[in-house]
């Protein structure tokens, strides 16, 4: 079984290769401690779901755990939900993305900068698994008001929102896109060399 001392002793680079060995009864335990205050041990568990979730599906049985996690009053719990989640969206037969979209898309105002950036990321993971919600999510992320980030916070996530954006429009074309994108490009957020990079990967 597995154990705390025994996660903690595996190295960034061994995660993969541990994921796969873990039995049932140890993605149970990890499950557990994702609600643990010891950040250490949490954030282990986190990254040994994630990288049994890139391989297996058992991980996908605790969807509903996750889910609840994104009305959780603790970033660190909303953030842990957001990503988990995302991951195993390619497991997702049962559509249970569809049914809780809506519900993960109000990450996207929550008020801690860095769970709306892993929000958006996170995005790009579920369109390719779920490209049917592909138009939910693009009208969200245009809709996302950036005068309510802080400044210092808003190139960063203006640039999330377009990476994925851009992946969305290789299969879906709008005006509403395709204006964000320019308004973007002539806008004062992004520096001139962001600007660059975003429309060479426009003509794409």
């Amino acid at each position: 079984m597995i154990t705390h001392e025994s996660i903690m002793a595996i190295s960034k680079s061994d995660i993969t290769e541990a994921a796969r060995t873990l039995s049932k009864d140890d993605i149970s335990q990890l499950v557990d401690w994702l609600s643990l205050k010891d950040d250490k041990v949490r954030y282990q568990a986190l990254l040994l779901l994630q990288s049994r979730s890139a391989y297996y599906n058992e991980v996908y049985t605790y969807w509903d755990i996750f889910r609840e996690k994104l009305k959780s009053d603790n970033s660190y719990q909303r953030s842990i939900g957001i990503m988990l989640i995302a991951e195993n969206a390619r497991w997702d037969t049962q559509n249970l993305m569809e049914e809780a979209i809506y519900e993960y898309l109000k990450c996207l105002n929550d008020e801690k900068p860095i769970t709306v950036r892993q929000c958006i990321q996170s995005l790009a993971k579920i369109i390719i698994y779920k490209p049917e919600l592909s138009s939910i999510i693009a009208d969200k992320l245009v809709e996302l008001d950036l005068t309510d980030i802080k400044v210092t916070m808003r190139k960063l996530i203006l640039m999330d929102i377009l990476e994925v954006l851009l992946i969305i429009r290789k299969n879906l074309k709008s005006d509403k896109l395709e204006g964000y994108i320019a308004s973007a490009l002539s806008g004062d957020i992004l520096d001139n060399k962001s600007k660059k990079q975003l429309g060479l990967e426009v003509q794409k």
